[in-house]
């Protein structure tokens, strides 16, 4: 098919939604970004001038940017989780092609209603399940086809946050608190459960899941602790999960991308030293507002009678995710960086290598922020529905296993995907 550039606009522009702009930066042949909403002023006009995007297209809010009717190809909607369904709604209906942050939606009903209206108004719909995208994951389905370890029988699945990542995210930050944004495995995990089912190459079929709230709270904080970093006398050696050393040593070192360019606009170590000085992401993380579970383990029965296991867990170092796959003939390991597989009848193992990550746009969540640009850019411009791996059907399915998993968190039992769920998306 013909290709043709096409343009895009941007509702969100804070990290992920300015991340993905950077695909336009980098092939400017491809895409032009033309048009951005961002009620933050500095991140607004960031990305506004990264791109030269013209006066007239830069808005304050999404409803001004729909308001205009369509003005570019695309959407790449970013927006904090519990806002996903009415842009994703408003712009389908205006004829939009739209690549959706994960998760879809914050409950079931919005994203069956996301799904419907894409497919009513025939337009493209590409969830971002980035690990479907990355080379490692296309190596890993290759071995997994090839037939070389039989018949998947069970695969262990292990998703380390990270310890300060957490802290930053799921205890300071925007994901913390269930009633304001979505339940951890939502927000974090959706794509490990939607990745799980890809590989098996089989639809989930129930679930079951334990974890809760165990360390972050304040009846562990240590004595002495105070509200704020800064003023803390356990900061400087005491205390890992310190702002101070998550922020501001990274600041003194003049590392200013994230996490730091989430906290402030002001890109400077005085500019960081402010925001942790009393705002959000300089509490102590035993006195924050935070709900969702540091640890969390989901059993997984696929429709194939074969089964699985992720566990997600704070308490980490900073890390890629770790998969064992056990077969009939042979087994693989992989961290992203590498496959292991191990065949049964030889007893020798071969070592598949993947290029490493930098972090950027071309290799950021191991290149999956870049393949899916692309895929979801040769997509619109050659109407080609197969670019997307990651398309409505897929990603409800995926996202109805994700509610299930909580729902049975949440009553101790074992939950069918496609009952109803009696659990309709809040704590």
């Amino acid at each position: 098919m013909s290709r043709r550039k096409i343009t895009i606009a941007i509702a969100g522009a804070g990290n992920r939604g300015s991340r993905y702009a950077k695909y336009a930066l980098a092939h400017p042949d491809e895409v032009q970004v033309v048009a951005v909403a961002e009620p933050r002023d500095a991140y607004r006009a960031r990305l506004a001038e990264e791109h030269r995007i013209p006066e007239k297209n830069v808005f304050k809010d999404w409803r001004e940017l729909a308001a205009g009717g369509k003005i570019a190809d695309a959407v790449i909607i970013a927006v904090q989780d519990q806002f996903h369904r009415e842009p994703a709604i408003k712009f389908a209906e205006s004829g939009y092609d739209i690549l959706l942050e994960k998760p879809m939606a914050v409950n079931e009903q919005d994203c069956r209603d996301i799904v419907k209206v894409s497919q009513q108004h025939d337009v493209l719909l590409c969830v971002c399940h980035v690990m479907r995208y990355t080379q490692y994951t296309r190596r890993l389905k290759e071995i997994i086809d090839s037939g070389v370890i039989g018949g998947i029988i069970n695969i262990n699945h292990i998703e380390p946050v990270g310890y300060w990542h957490f802290a930053h995210s799921y205890v300071r930050g925007n994901w913390r608190n269930s009633g304001q944004s979505s339940f951890m495995l939502l927000a974090k995990c959706c794509h490990d459960v939607d990745w799980l089912g890809y590989v098996a190459g089989t639809e989930i079929k129930s679930v079951s899941s334990f974890g809760n709230l165990k360390f972050f709270q304040r009846s562990n904080a240590p004595e002495g602790a105070a509200k704020y970093c800064v003023d803390c006398p356990l900061k400087d050696d005491k205390c890992p999960y310190s702002a101070t050393k998550i922020y501001l040593e990274k600041a003194r070192q003049g590392c200013f991308e994230w996490p730091n360019n989430v906290i402030t606009s002001e890109l400077t170590e005085e500019g960081v030293y402010k925001a942790i000085q009393k705002g959000p992401y300089g509490r102590c993380v035993f006195d924050c507002d935070n709900d969702v579970v540091d640890h969390q383990v989901v059993t997984i029965l696929f429709e194939n009678g074969s089964t699985a296991t992720l566990t997600v867990t704070a308490f980490t170092e900073l890390s890629d995710r770790k998969t064992h796959i056990f077969g009939t003939k042979g087994q693989l390991y992989g961290d992203g960086n590498e496959i292991v597989h191990y065949d049964f009848q030889s007893d020798k193992r071969v070592v598949h290598s993947i290029s490493k990550s930098d972090g950027s746009i071309l290799t950021g969540h191991g290149g999956g922020d870049y393949e899916i640009m692309k895929s979801f850019i040769r997509a619109v411009s050659c109407r080609d529905r197969t670019q997307i791996l990651s398309g409505p059907a897929e990603s409800l399915q995926s996202h109805l296993a994700v509610f299930a998993a909580e729902q049975a968190r949440l009553t101790s039992s074992v939950v069918t995907i496609g009952a109803n769920l009696s659990w309709g998306g809040q704590q």
